[in-house]
């Protein structure tokens, strides 16, 4: 089995995009394609699946080929219950999950938050940069899925207060890899 099969993404477009005044962030259009082939371009190398976690226009997201898996729990929950659904759905090892709007993914971002999580023996792997962690970017071992099941259940919903409640590791990137787009004036300062 290969590194890539050991892996697989998601892409979390399944927000409300409120500060893109309501937009589908995933299919706003970045330099004349939508964000959303960015992201996917930029992973297609580097995992066995990719799976889109999304919430509306489930036929357009589904046109580009892979499984759209919307929410299973109610309201809006947020990008964690993007994350079940994919550990729900999914059968690799890991999951590397990413929102839909960084579009500057490092190429080798699957492979060095897998080589960390390993290296360390922990569960988690979060991407990071010299001043900040990314806790939209990281890497979960699949098993990991009750725990987030369990959280959610609780009513938490924190992205970061999951992480902090396993073993992890950050691994630096250059901070322009995650630079994200969640104002419509982002889309023209890069």
């Amino acid at each position: 089995m290969s590194v890539t099969d050991q892996i697989a993404a998601v892409i979390l477009a399944g927000g409300q995009g409120r500060r893109m005044g309501g937009a589908d962030k995933g299919l706003v259009e970045y330099r004349g394609r939508p964000l959303v082939e960015w992201v996917l371009d930029a992973l297609a190398p580097q995992v066995g699946e990719i799976v889109i976690s999304a919430n509306r226009n489930l036929d357009r997201y589904a046109a580009y080929g892979r499984r759209v898996l919307p929410d299973t729990l109610p309201d809006f929950p947020g990008p964690l219950a993007g994350v079940l659904a994919a550990l729900d759905a999914v059968r690799a090892e890991w999951l590397l999950v990413t929102p839909c709007d960084v579009p500057h993914l490092p190429g080798d971002l699957a492979l060095r938050l897998l080589g960390a999580a390993q290296h360390e023996e922990v569960p988690l792997a979060v991407a990071a940069d010299e001043r900040r962690a990314h806790h939209s970017c990281f890497m979960v071992r699949a098993d990991q899925r009750d725990n987030l099941a369990a959280y959610l259940a609780r009513g938490e919903r924190a992205v970061r207060g999951w992480h902090a409640e396993l073993a992890s590791v950050q691994v630096r990137f250059d901070a322009a890899a995650f630079a994200n787009f969640n104002h419509p004036q982002d889309l023209l300062a890069h």
